[in-house]
């Protein structure tokens, strides 16, 4: 006990992925489903497939406030973006929304770490490779840069296949997310 109350973490590290409303009374308010938590639907904010709201502005909000509260370097284990991909005839998978997201997400981070002094000394996206997403038990909500030929009962050849999304991935790491241009 006396080891456990002299160490402290090196780091804090969270997943991000939507920001949520509360209120006191939710009668005639539209909501918003969530991974583990159900919101009010935030009338300003753009939805996913599934219904959850996306906001960069809320993952920079959360950046400065957890790095307020805890002054250790914060890390981003999880952010992304479920949708329905199309594999088209010729294998290409096209996937603006998900580019979009990333760079949206991309630069509030920048802005946290260059304009609020956020030390934030990682970033992962939530799977790279499309997976069964475990919020809903589907593979049609696919979150990944490659495409995975397999629906939601298992069927499939599991053939692999870059989307638009795997290059603009890699351009931004590639840059230190300094190039975002899509």
């Amino acid at each position: 006990m006396e080891l456990l109350r002299e160490g402290t973490v090196d780091f804090v590290s969270f997943s991000y992925y939507m920001t949520s409303c509360m209120a006191a009374d939710t009668e005639g308010l539209d909501m918003a489903p969530g991974n583990t938590v159900n919101g009010v639907k935030n009338p300003y904010l753009p939805s996913s497939e599934w219904g959850w709201q996306t906001d960069a502005s809320g993952l920079r909000y959360s950046l400065v406030e957890l790095y307020d509260r805890y002054r250790k370097p914060l890390f981003i284990v999880e952010n992304g973006l479920g949708a329905r991909d199309t594999l088209e005839e010729d294998g290409s998978v096209h996937d603006p929304y998900r580019a979009a997201y990333l760079e949206e997400h991309v630069r509030a981070m920048s802005d946290a770490i260059n304009l609020d002094g956020v030390d934030l000394i990682g970033y992962t996206w939530w799977g790279c490779i499309d997976l069964v997403s475990e919020s809903t038990r589907q593979m049609s909500k696919r979150y990944g840069f490659v495409y995975v030929d397999m629906d939601d009962y298992g069927n499939g050849t599991q053939k692999r296949y870059k989307k638009d999304s795997f290059d603009y991935y890699k351009q931004v790491i590639e840059s230190n997310g300094t190039n975002l241009d899509r």
